[in-house]
């Protein structure tokens, strides 16, 4: 048993077919499918059921494949150790990002971590929180950019900073007469809310007191939409601060944007990345570059 076939195991249930296997690991496909047959034949077990239309592990080879992928960790681990030892920023990062944070805080972020680390070069996957950490576990990314608490023991969190809500109302709304609004201003409006999935919407649930109210929520897929949603008349929404400025000049018109009174509710994002990645230094860095230079509107934690 060879750490090589290890790697072709991990590969095969990845893609849950041979030839997309074979062209992920740069091999042809009979070659994969000898060398997983080898394996099968050390171990004296199987290790796929190749009668489904998508190959997949059996229960035996389910086990055996989490040993699988704790030994190719470790082992990328060690390469990258001993590749990045003089240089943590000198490296390639795969970075989740959370959507309703990636449009209006990437464009500072990346700005700042070029000029800080010209070798750090990042790789954005722009998904929703459970996916995010979904591909951190199985290795599909390196560390993320969400809104905290994340509840999981295997991350690392690191968060740096914590951005307010502003309630977004229709042009002429009675509210906007206010210069600023308590979260019980808002609590019998009409609640605009993203789509399932989207950490935001249990967050303004949350401080809105919706989850009770059992009326039917008009929800969206994006904060754009919301916001064309509120200049349209439909209700009103939560906005995090960093989108606030980013609406078109024509949309401006249309959504009057209120501050909260203190205690303003908000929320916290933060860094994670796993316990047991092999560069911790190079994500320890990176937030504190983050943390040491925030976009206005944004608070540190």
């Amino acid at each position: 048993m060879t750490l090589q076939e290890l790697r072709y195991l991990v590969a095969l249930a990845d893609h849950g077919h041979f030839g997309r296997a074979a062209e992920a690991c740069f091999i042809t496909q009979s070659t994969l499918s000898t060398q997983i047959k080898k394996l099968e034949d050390f171990l004296g077990v199987t290790l796929f059921d190749r009668s489904l239309k998508r190959v997949t592990p059996t229960p035996i080879g389910r086990e055996i494949l989490q040993a699988a992928r704790t030994v190719v960790d470790e082992a990328e681990r060690i390469r990258t150790l001993a590749k990045h030892a003089q240089d943590p920023m000198a490296r390639t990062v795969h970075l989740g990002v959370i959507p309703t944070l990636g449009p209006y805080y990437l464009p500072h972020a990346l700005t700042l971590v070029h000029k800080k680390h010209p070798g750090l070069r990042l790789l954005l996957r722009e998904e929703m929180t459970p996916q995010i950490l979904e591909h951190l576990a199985d290795g599909k990314l390196d560390g993320g950019l969400l809104a905290l608490p994340v509840a999981d023991e295997a991350l690392r969190v690191e968060p740096l900073f914590h951005e307010p809500f502003y309630a977004a109302l229709p042009a002429g709304h009675a509210l906007a007469a206010h210069a600023a609004l308590s979260v019980a201003d808002i609590m019998g409006e009409k609640l605009l809310l993203l789509d399932e999935g989207h950490c935001l919407r249990e967050q303004a649930l949350d401080v809105c007191g919706a989850r009770s109210s059992g009326r039917e929520e008009v929800r969206a897929t994006s904060l754009e939409t919301l916001r064309q949603m509120v200049g349209m008349g439909l209700g009103s929404t939560l906005l995090p601060a960093l989108a606030v400025d980013a609406a078109p000049r024509q949309m401006k018109k249309l959504v009057e944007v209120r501050p909260f009174r203190a205690p303003a509710p908000g929320r916290t994002i933060g860094l994670v990345w796993r316990r047991r990645a092999p560069f911790p230094e190079t994500f320890e860095r990176l937030a504190a570059t983050l943390k040491a230079s925030l976009p206005a509107g944004v608070e540190a934690v």
